[in-house]
């Protein structure tokens, strides 16, 4: 006998389980459709012509950066350049300076000459055009 919940006098009776009862179902499968040909055709060049939009697009910003950089460029060199115009500027206004010619030609050597040189405007002779005076 077998020893349940401390009484060995009692056997319990087994419940009978209710077994699972099956139903036979029918599941209707549908099956799509394929897409027809000029469907998928449009969808192909509908996305063909956005991939071209795109990268014209993208190139259009290539150039555009492209200038900018040289815009850019550009500018610094016309910076460069304004400011060695100003500094050319000054030095020509300095070495026009008469007092800047005669300190230059002391630190060269040269003298002030005291017989100043005369020219006329008026024509030559003849006699003295050829050499023969």
């Amino acid at each position: 006998m077998a020893y349940v919940n401390g009484n060995l006098a009692m056997q319990p009776k087994r419940k009978q389980e209710p077994r699972p009862q099956f139903r036979e179902t029918k599941k209707v499968v549908v099956k799509r459709k394929s897409l027809p040909m000029q469907e998928k055709l449009l969808y192909m060049f509908t996305i063909l012509a956005c991939v071209i939009v795109a990268g014209v697009i993208i190139f259009r910003y290539a150039q555009i950066y492209q200038m900018e950089l040289e815009v850019k460029k550009l500018s610094n060199q016309h910076v460069e350049l304004t400011e060695q115009i100003a500094y050319l500027t000054s030095e020509y206004e300095k070495a026009k300076d008469p007092a800047y010619i005669r300190e230059q030609a002391k630190k060269q050597g040269l003298e002030l000459d005291e017989n100043p040189i005369k020219v006329s405007l008026a024509e030559p002779k003849a006699s003295e055009a050829s050499g023969k005076e």
